[in-house]
């Protein structure tokens, strides 16, 4: 089981069979029938934690994670001419998706994606490579971003987010 996170374990007798887990600020919390044997609790509880935790890295990848998801989609979509020498997350973006440094070949991805869908933050990072082949955003950067078949699908996500949370979305110079 984590040692980083703390557990709370709630039994209700109302819950017949169904055990699942979410995450309550820090804490994560197991929702167990009361009929389980302590043992039982403790099996479901350690098999719910690993797999909310597994979720959460899916949604929340490391920056090692970030960099080698990078050098793979701009192998499959750019032909490996994009590559970065950093993709690390950070959390001072408040009206950027990402940014990109092309002299020192730095992407930076917002915080704010964390938790959005692989296709989602997999278009950004494509988006900020785009970068290191065309600094603008003109027609031959676009054309770069395209390659990326999920790409209006995640403009449109952004977008929806932004209006749901109401957050003026980036123009499209700002988009990444």
């Amino acid at each position: 089981m984590a040692d980083h996170a703390a557990v709370e374990v709630r039994r209700s007798k109302r819950r017949r069979r169904t055990v699942s887990a979410y995450r309550e600020g820090e804490r994560i919390v197991v929702l167990v029938p009361a009929s389980l044997s302590r043992r039982e609790e403790e099996d479901w509880v350690e098999k719910m934690v690993a797999r909310l935790e597994r979720s959460e890295r899916r949604l929340r990848p490391s920056d090692d994670e970030l960099m080698a998801r990078a050098l793979v989609l701009n192998d499959r979509y750019l032909g490996g001419i994009a590559v970065p020498e950093s993709v690390r997350w950070v959390a001072n973006q408040h009206t950027r998706w990402g940014s990109c440094s092309p002299g020192d070949r730095a992407i930076r991805l917002s915080a704010r994606l964390q938790g959005m869908p692989a296709w989602v933050i997999d278009y950004v990072i494509v988006h900020e490579l785009a970068h290191l082949i065309e600094a603008g955003h003109d027609a031959r950067f676009w054309a770069w971003v395209e390659r990326y078949p999920q790409t209006e699908r995640a403009k449109g996500y952004l977008e929806g987010w932004s209006a749901a949370a109401r957050v003026d979305p980036p123009s499209s110079a700002d988009a990444g």
